[in-house]
């Protein structure tokens, strides 16, 4: 976050005030693996590891943090370096990850599904969870969320378990950015993810239902909107997912059976 100078208008009173306000950062974080591969992420200014993380197993890349020999940090440099052991063939990792990409092609009568559907795990889980603790466990996110508190410009994630004690947290300018960072966060204290449900405070496409299902997590809740993406992938990826958590009303569109009254 950052103090700015700014000029308010206030049409109503007819006045012109000098202000400072506070707005969210992002930087552009250089990943580095085996000093051959490079990624760049433009999030913002924290968690570097569990973003790293995050990402490289969304993206196929990685496996398991066991496969990791060291990870550096410069956070002055918004630079991370990861060595994977010599064990692991990293080109072959490259060369058949997944390459995520924000914008497909139009395709002529085209149902849009997530480009990646035909590569989603199947989410195995007997995870049940009562709908109180999904708004008790937005509460909890709430008073945690600092940043957007500060400047109405970050996204929140969570990950709780079936109780509803947050076990990872992140903020982000960018929404898939949270979702990575606390996946990495959750692999990095080897967590059962099938005994957990994600909270998000953003939009749901497919992407991040990718995500969560390399993951296992079998519950995947916004405050937001869902798209018709994410719906079809969750659908298929046996997620129960749920959106416009608010006032007591809770939307599921896909496997209802997790969530009880």
């Amino acid at each position: 976050m950052r103090q700015v100078d700014m000029i308010r208008l206030d049409l109503l009173k007819g006045t012109v005030t000098n202000m400072h306000d506070i707005v969210a950062e992002e930087v552009p974080l250089k990943i580095v693996l085996n000093e051959i591969y490079t990624f760049i992420i433009w999030c913002s200014p924290s968690q570097f590891k569990e973003l790293a993380i995050g990402f490289l197993f969304a993206e196929d890349i990685l496996q398991d943090v066991d496969e990791i020999e060291c990870i550096g940090i410069d956070e002055k440099e918004n630079f991370c370096n990861i060595q994977f052991k010599n064990s692991i063939n990293l080109a072959d990792r490259m060369e058949n990850r997944r390459n995520s990409v924000r914008i497909v092609p139009l395709i002529k009568n085209s149902v849009a599904t997530y480009q990646h559907d035909n590569k989603i795990a199947m989410v195995t889980s007997n995870l049940t969870i009562h709908s109180q603790t999904i708004f008790d466990a937005i509460h909890q996110m709430n008073k945690k969320a600092e940043g957007f508190t500060k400047t109405g410009g970050l996204h929140d994630s969570g990950i709780f378990n079936a109780n509803g004690t947050l076990i990872a947290f992140s903020e982000d300018v960018g929404r898939h950015n949270t979702v990575d960072k606390v996946i990495g966060q959750g692999l990095l204290l080897k967590i059962d993810f099938t005994e957990c449900f994600l909270i998000i405070t953003g939009r749901v496409p497919g992407d991040m239902i990718y995500k969560a299902a390399k993951a296992g997590l079998p519950i995947v809740a916004s405050v937001a909107a869902v798209l018709n993406s994410g719906v079809t992938s969750a659908k298929k990826a046996n997620i129960t997912l749920a959106g416009f958590i608010r006032e007591k009303h809770i939307n599921i569109y896909t496997h209802p059976n997790r969530i009880v009254l």
